[in-house]
C-alpha cells in the first residue's frame, strides 16, 4: 500500500482548512500491537491508541515513524509497510497507519506524552476506555489481515 514516492507531508483542503497529516505505528509482539494511554501533555489525555504524531512539513511518513516512536517511547524501529489510512473522527487529520519493527531501545514513555504503555489483543483493545471511535475499524478489520 505504501509509495515511497507520495509519502512526504503535503498540506491539502478540507472544507476550506488546512488538512494535516499524522503517522500511526502499528508495533507488533506475540500477537499484540503497543498502545498508550495518552500522557498529561498529549491531545486527548488519557485516550488510549497506538503511537501516533504529526509529520512535520518536508517529513517523509517513514521519517515521522521513526521520529515519534524514539520521542515518545524510546524505541528505534524500521518502517515496514503503509496498511491503512483514515481520517481522524473530528476530521481535523489523515492518518497513515504504518507498521514498524522494533530494532532496539528500552520501552521508556515520555511522561507528558504517554501515561501508560500496553500489549494489547484486538480484543482486549475493544475494551479499552476511552478510545477513539475512528481505530477501531482497524482493530476489527485491519490488523487481522497483518
Amino acid at each position: 500500500m505504501a509509495d515511497e514516492a507520495n509519502d512526504t507531508y503535503e498540506a491539502g483542503e478540507a472544507d476550506g482548512a488546512t488538512r494535516r497529516e499524522a503517522v500511526v505505528a502499528v508495533l507488533r509482539r506475540d500477537g499484540r500491537v503497543l498502545v498508550i494511554r495518552r500522557g498529561p501533555e498529549a491531545r486527548f489525555s488519557g485516550y488510549w491508541a497506538p503511537l501516533s504524531g504529526t509529520i512535520e512539513p518536508g517529513e517523509r511518513q517513514r521519517e515521522a515513524l521513526v521520529r515519534e516512536v524514539r520521542e515518545e517511547v524510546g524505541l528505534r524501529v524500521t518502517p515496514l509497510e503503509k496498511v491503512w489510512e483514515c481520517m481522524t473522527d473530528d476530521g481535523g487529520y489523515v492518518l497513515h497507519w504504518w507498521t514498524a519493527e522494533v530494532e532496539g531501545g528500552e520501552l521508556t514513555p515520555d511522561p507528558g506524552e504517554v501515561g501508560e504503555t500496553r500489549w494489547v489483543t484486538a480484543e482486549e483493545f475493544s475494551r479499552l476506555r476511552p478510545t477513539f471511535e475512528g481505530d477501531r475499524p482497524f482493530f476489527e478489520d485491519i490488523l487481522p489481515t497483518l
